[in-house]
């Protein structure tokens, strides 16, 4: 039987042929001549003899009949892949129900072997990526940093010459760092420069691409789609990404973002990218300033949609958002009630086959990536590919990234605004009261929070075709801050055990023009930190909680983690949490940036019901550590309340500032996020 382990080397060197030789381990695939591309078939076994001289593990490759590889096949291998694009998706969805409906895992190694050189690249490491998500008897392996695979999309396209020449004139022990320059995309005269660490870190871009994997858009089998509450999530995680955004704004003294509300308008920022995508041998295109978008009739995409296309799915969805309910391909109402009108309506707008009715509300969300990312080439009159915010491990770096997704929470927003404020009855824990709240570093000053830069590595040697082995590694700037931790002081009147799940959230305090904040501005600006369960004993309780436990990121090994260190042992729980755990905000990004005189901001703290909020299922061994983004595997979202509870709705009435909205449950604190304009080595 194949060692599904042995899947994993399919991902390496993207480009390459799959008999050359992959892993640490110098292990090749002993591949059936009739696998064999064209080009290399008649010249087997002069070509895998060679590549064989220093083997150390071999891999049989079983010769079984293949599946009809027709329309996977029908995307190029030198093509841009986007999961934005309905016809790729399509295809997509094809390979990935092939990978997924193999009888074993010597069968699908078998097809994916035969199908790793004749597929698009990048098309080929999603789908497989899916499919071992998401069969039964592949669910423990630990996939590969995409970033490692593809670096082209996440480094300067500059770095890449440096990092062939030391790889190939350097022995692999005494290989030194390429440092990737800091601000490279453009220069101070242009004020969105400003966010570059934001929209450029690696780790913030790498969950982006993970998310899309563990929610997929498409796939025959629904259960690989349909996951608990994914339509919200999508909300969520995206409506989080925004808040995150807009405080980095204050950051930087800018305001926030202003929403892409109509689509016949310039798009103001301009965006060059300074990449080259290593697949398709093509600098990824640019966006001058003030480019507006235009019909698209892209023939080789099958894409022919009118901006007249957009404007109309958006007017049905705000239609249905009045009326309460949307329609269904049986004309029946669906209605967007208070527990799953978030969530249908996120299937509306990224529209996946989860979607009520995609021929009347059409696909929103993703047609406004793809719109954006042909603007330079609508019809495809100069052969150019889309622009990076077209792809999802890319989109993050763009600017109009933002501008879009301000203008898509603002049509979820008009839907949580509709729905009925929450009431003291369903905020207050009655009998738990907050006696004190407050945040320090390790030796630091209490309620203040500090950030600062810091330099790490990442090995890119995966990625890397044709060049010699062993590891070469990128060293590249990023935000990071102090570990912090909270206590909580809570009082149990109850004289009785009671169990609460914590929910922390950080907010400005003041609005781009100084002001005191809103309750109804602030809420969509509050960006949650944590969340967990407590238990809370008769009389007072001290809570304390650590930064690195936060239930909405995952550790800086994780997001760039290497496959070959620190290994869990096969077949154990903690084998089986690695598997999920790429999917998680980068713990280095969790605080803002802030200010070098400090950003002033509302720290918040909810102590809720833990018997209103109850999932009863079992978590051990399902990555549940970073689940307010990404859910967990296979199981309910761990929270029964809306996602961004208390803070979805409207606040009721006389809670006009956060103070007043407080019940003895709740408690605010300042703090002041301080940044620190000093660059430190990661140690190890």
């Amino acid at each position: 039987m194949a060692d599904k382990k042995n899947l994993l080397l399919l991902f390496e060197h993207p480009t390459e042929p799959v008999f050359m030789d992959k892993g640490k381990k110098v292990t090749v695939f002993d591949v059936p001549d009739n696998y064999l591309t064209d080009r290399y078939r008649p010249i087997s076994t002069e070509v895998q003899s060679r590549v064989g001289e220093k083997v150390e593990q071999r891999v049989p490759v079983r010769e079984i009949s293949i599946p009809d590889l027709r329309i996977p096949m029908s995307l190029g291998r030198e093509e841009q892949f986007s999961l934005f694009i309905p016809k790729h998706r399509r295809i997509a969805a094809r390979l990935i129900d092939i990978f997924v409906n193999m009888r074993s895992v010597d069968d699908l190694q078998s097809v994916a072997v035969y199908a790793r050189d004749r597929v698009n690249p990048v098309m080929f490491n999603y789908a497989l990526s899916v499919a071992l998500l998401h069969r039964p008897d592949t669910q423990g392996l630990d996939l590969p940093s995409f970033a490692q695979t593809f670096p082209d999309r996440f480094v300067d396209s500059q770095v890449f010459r440096q990092l062939r020449e030391e790889s190939f004139v350097v022995q692999p022990g005494s290989r030194m760092p390429i440092i990737i320059p800091r601000d490279y995309t453009a220069s101070d005269l242009e004020p969105e420069h400003r966010l570059w660490y934001f929209r450029e870190d690696l780790g913030i871009n790498l969950h982006h691409w993970h998310w899309h994997l563990v929610y997929p858009f498409e796939a025959s089998d629904r259960s690989i789609v349909a996951k608990d509450r994914r339509g919200e999530l999508f909300y969520y995680m995206h409506e989080q990404i925004m808040a995150r955004y807009n405080m980095e704004r204050f950051s930087n003294n800018l305001a926030r973002v202003q929403p892409f509300n109509n689509l016949r308008d310039p798009i103001v920022e301009g965006y060059f990218p300074k990449m080259d995508s290593l697949v398709a041998s093509r600098a990824w295109p640019p966006r001058f300033d003030n480019t507006r978008i235009n019909d698209l009739n892209r023939e080789q995409d099958q894409i022919n949609v009118e901006v007249a296309d957009m404007e109309r799915w958006r007017d049905r969805i705000f239609e249905a958002i009045h009326q309460g309910f949307v329609m269904d391909e049986r004309g029946q109402q669906v209605p967007l009630d208070e527990a799953r009108g978030i969530d249908i309506l996120g299937n509306v707008l990224e529209s996946s086959i989860l979607s009520p009715n995609r021929t009347l509300y059409g696909d929103l969300h993703n047609f406004g990536h793809v719109f954006i990312s042909y603007a330079h080439d609508t019809n495809n009159k100069h052969l150019e590919s889309f622009g990076v915010i077209g792809d999802s491990s890319t989109a993050m770096r763009d600017p109009a990234f933002y501008r879009w997704h301000a203008y898509i929470d603002r049509i979820f927003q008009e839907h949580k605004t509709r729905l009925p404020a929450y009431t003291d009855t369903q905020l207050n824990y009655p009998g738990i009261s907050i006696t004190g709240f407050q945040v320090a570093t390790n030796g630091g000053q209490p309620n203040v929070l500090t950030t600062f830069w810091q330099q790490s590595d990442m090995d890119l040697s995966r990625g890397f075709d044709f060049t010699p082995r062993g590891n070469v590694f990128a060293r590249f700037t990023h935000l990071t801050h102090s570990p912090f931790t909270y206590t909580i002081n809570v009082n149990n009147d109850g004289g009785a055990q009671r169990f609460a799940y914590v929910r922390i959230f950080i907010a400005p305090k003041n609005d781009e023009r100084g002001q005191p904040m809103l309750m109804r501005e602030q809420r969509l600006m509050m960006v949650e930190l944590d969340k967990f369960v407590v238990s809370l004993n008769p009389g007072p309780n001290s809570i304390r909680r650590r930064s690195t436990e936060s239930s909405v990121t995952i550790p800086f090994e994780r997001t760039f983690r290497n496959l070959d260190a620190n290994r869990p042992a096969a077949g154990t729980a903690e084998e089986l949490e690695f598997n999920f755990c790429g999917c998680g905000w980068p713990n280095h990004m969790l605080i803002p940036k802030g200010l070098p005189e400090g950003l002033r901001c509302d720290l918040f703290v909810m102590v809720s019901n833990y018997e209103n909020d109850r999932i009863d299922q079992q978590l051990v061994g399902r990555c549940s550590d970073a689940a307010s983004y990404c859910g967990v595997r296979d199981r309910l979202y761990p929270d029964r309340q809306s996602m961004g509870y208390p803070f979805d709705r409207l606040p009721r009435t006389g809670a006009d500032r956060l103070v007043n909205f407080l019940t003895p449950n709740m408690s605010i604190v300042d703090v002041s996020i301080r940044h620190d304009n000093r660059v430190v080595n990661r140690q190890g």
